[in-house]
């Protein structure tokens, strides 16, 4: 009996790891896709066959997907796209070119990867895809104005993209974890660092005694952080149940603010992102 197939994008740890273990678990073939050739090198020491997809990099996600649909005679069952960075910092101190290379990752390049999936599922009369956004796809955080917008680009490309696909048998879902344990803020850093003049900034002072403290002081677990294993549950039922539904929160502050988000007035829900 041939094996269902996903591929899975970000795969060199975080959401994007345990996910291609879990799935390999439930039976599927995965290709658990990596940006850099030696994470890519470590996954398929794992037993894993896995291109090298990045985002930023078209050739790759044209290359990768041919890797793939060539392991599999020209099919795919499933696309699971996730892996993204933040560029912390202000949005006055954000440089429209950060933006420009922050989108490319988090959005353009998911985009590019999509639309060439969707080709073969039509072909083959079935397919998912499935998009980790955030509950920064839905509500903002200060500091994090780049990576919000990525999200929130995310979350209106794949809504249009789920209606329009109602006359197909292909189904579009959005996964949207709160914190769960991975490297993006450790990731961020180097971002942060390339993007941001913190110190000529209006708000120096609170980059110093707020977000720099936030981002190299290991400070532990966020509160309600929880671990990928989480996302990777709600990913199993999008995968495999009969009927997926369009949206899956995961962890209890995606919950809290999907509420606040309908019951608060703008000025109320505003205040309350402002203390986070």
């Amino acid at each position: 009996m041939t094996k269902k197939s996903v591929l899975i994008t970000g795969c060199s740890s975080g959401i994007g790891y345990a996910a291609a273990h879990g799935m390999r678990d439930r039976g599927w073939r995965v290709f658990a896709a990596c940006r850099k050739a030696e994470d890519c090198a470590r996954l398929k020491s794992e037993g894993f066959d896995s291109p090298r997809i990045d985002y930023e990099e078209p050739g790759t996600i044209a290359a990768g997907l041919a890797e793939v649909l060539e392991a599999t005679g020209g099919t795919l069952d499933a696309l699971f796209n996730n892996g993204a960075y933040g560029v912390p910092g202000a949005v006055e101190d954000l440089p429209t070119d950060a933006l420009r290379a922050i989108f490319e990752a988090n959005f353009f390049g998911w985009h590019d990867l999509t639309r060439r999936v969707l080709p073969v599922m039509r072909a083959q009369g079935h397919g998912r895809i499935v998009q980790c956004s955030s509950v920064l796809g839905f509500v903002t955080l200060p500091w994090r104005g780049a990576y919000n917008s990525t999200k929130f680009a995310l979350e209106g490309l794949t809504d249009t993209l789920r209606v329009e696909m109602r006359d197909t048998p292909i189904h579009v879902i959005l996964i949207e974890p709160g914190p769960v344990t991975s490297r993006i803020r450790a990731n961020s850093i180097p971002h942060f660092e390339k993007w941001i003049d913190w110190q000529g900034s209006a708000r120096a002072g609170q980059y110093e005694t707020h977000l720099k403290r936030r981002l190299y002081d290991d400070t532990g677990p966020d509160r309600f952080e929880l671990p990928p294993e989480a996302v990777v549950r709600k990913l199993v039922h999008a995968l495999e149940a009969p009927r997926p539904r369009p949206r899956y929160f995961v962890t209890t502050p995606t919950y809290i603010m999907a509420t606040l988000r309908r019951l608060l007035p703008t000025r109320a829900l505003d205040w309350v992102l402002s203390r986070g």
